[in-house]
């Protein structure tokens, strides 16, 4: 079982940055791999990104890449999402989300497959 809460979301101007954290309770963290997704209004969920178990694997959605980060810290039961040059249309809730499938090799890209959610965490990115 694993607990999720994000934080670090806020109201930032376009082409600014930041970095949303996601905290997980739970003694086996680092045998999940890790998700990160977004809603904004009247649109469906949106794969992100995800890094593996391991921190070996990452994968980013085209929407996103070269402009965000997938890092985590075992240590630290933590995973983190850099996000730099941010647009409008970034807009959305962001949510971490952890895999079902533990020591999975790759990065699941879709939200079936990761089983634990956290509550998400609102960015807003003006224009």
């Amino acid at each position: 079982q694993v607990q999720l809460v994000e934080s670090g979301g806020g109201l930032v101007q376009a082409g600014g940055s930041l970095r949303l954290s996601c905290a997980a309770s739970g003694r086996t963290f680092s045998s999940y791999g890790m998700g990160w997704f977004r809603q904004a209004p009247g649109k469906e969920r949106e794969f992100i990104g995800g890094i593996s178990y391991s921190g070996g694997r990452t994968s980013y959605a085209d929407s996103v890449k070269g402009r965000f980060t997938i890092s985590r810290d075992n240590a630290k039961n933590a995973v983190y999402l850099e996000m730099n040059s941010l647009k409008p249309e970034d807009t959305a809730v962001y949510y971490c989300a952890a895999d079902r499938t533990i020591y999975y090799y790759t990065v699941h890209i879709n939200a079936q497959a990761y089983g634990y959610w956290g509550q998400g965490t609102q960015v807003t990115v003006s224009s």
